[in-house]
């Protein structure tokens, strides 16, 4: 094992890099997983780093996770290279996997009516947090970390933009609609009822007992699966990304200008936006090979 040598590499990511906590957990994984697989990188020659490489594909993991691991392998050889640690590199001759443009999963419309009606008809506090939840993502296309992570002040006044600060520490806004603003203002009501007399308020517009205080995206993964199931919609399909997804789809599919969906989703790159226009444009050409006369069979 070489877990000093792994610890020395992710203290100079983060003293050196900047390098995210987010980043140094993933990367922290992913060289636990390549010194298990491979009998231990620091020992290990070019065969066995290799076939641990090799094994990921046949693990199913996904050609993105796939290149971080390749990127954190080959950073911390050139590390370990630096430090004395080895003689040599075996990762030199990984190739980077081929990494297609998967299309994101969207919900219809009418998906999305049905699973809104569904958190509606939850009972009490925590069906209209999760009414709040969907539709300020919906409305918004907010990441489910900016989302969670509001603070409840933000929504006091009844905004009908949000100030954000997304990716990059980069500030934008977000909108609210009609609807989303009476969810919130229900939520509001529910989350203040629902304070011990005495406790002082959180900060957080949905608080929880997580460690960070506020609702973790894990859990509100899980409810929004239970309304998917009570909307007959298949969970594997939801996500609180969805919703994102949904957001812009819907957007563009009604007209909306790629330049203005780039600004609301906070992407630093158009081309990243660019993908929700295939996603539309197939969905367009469903339509019209389901409706139009001459797109039909008879």
């Amino acid at each position: 094992m070489t877990t000093h040598q792994i610890e020395a590499f992710l203290e100079m990511m983060a003293v050196e890099r900047d390098a995210s906590p987010h980043t140094l957990s993933a990367y922290g994984r992913d060289l636990a997983d390549a010194d298990a697989g491979s009998g231990g990188l620091m020992t290990a020659d070019e065969t066995a780093v290799e076939a641990w490489y090799a094994s990921l594909s046949a693990r199913g993991l996904s050609a993105a996770t796939q290149a971080r691991r390749r990127s954190a392998v080959r950073q911390f050889y050139r590390f370990a290279l630096g430090e004395g640690w080895r003689q040599g590199d075996p990762s030199r001759r990984l190739d980077a996997p081929k990494q297609g443009r998967p299309l994101p999963h969207v919900l219809t419309r009418d998906e999305m009516e049905r699973l809104l009606a569904a958190a509606a008809a939850r009972d009490g506090a925590a069906g209209v947090r999760l009414l709040a939840l969907m539709e300020m993502a919906y409305a918004s296309g907010l990441r489910v970390s900016e989302l969670l992570s509001l603070k409840v002040e933000a929504v006091r006044r009844d905004p009908a933009w949000l100030i954000v600060r997304g990716k990059g520490g980069k500030e934008r806004l977000a909108p609210l609609n009609a609807s989303a603003r009476e969810a919130v203002k229900g939520w509001l009501v529910a989350r203040d009822a629902g304070r011990k007399p005495g406790a002082p308020d959180s900060p957080w517009l949905f608080p929880s007992a997580s460690a960070k205080g506020h609702l973790t995206p894990r859990r509100f993964a899980q409810v929004l699966d239970q309304a998917a199931i009570a909307a007959n919609i298949d969970p594997a399909r939801v996500s609180p990304h969805v919703l994102r997804h949904a957001f812009a789809t819907h957007l563009l599919e009604g007209g909306a200008d790629l330049r203005v969906v780039q600004t609301l989703l906070g992407h630093a790159d158009i081309a990243t936006t660019q993908i929700y226009t295939h996603v539309a444009t197939d969905r367009l050409a469903q339509v019209v090979r389901d409706n139009h006369p001459l797109a039909r069979d008879d």
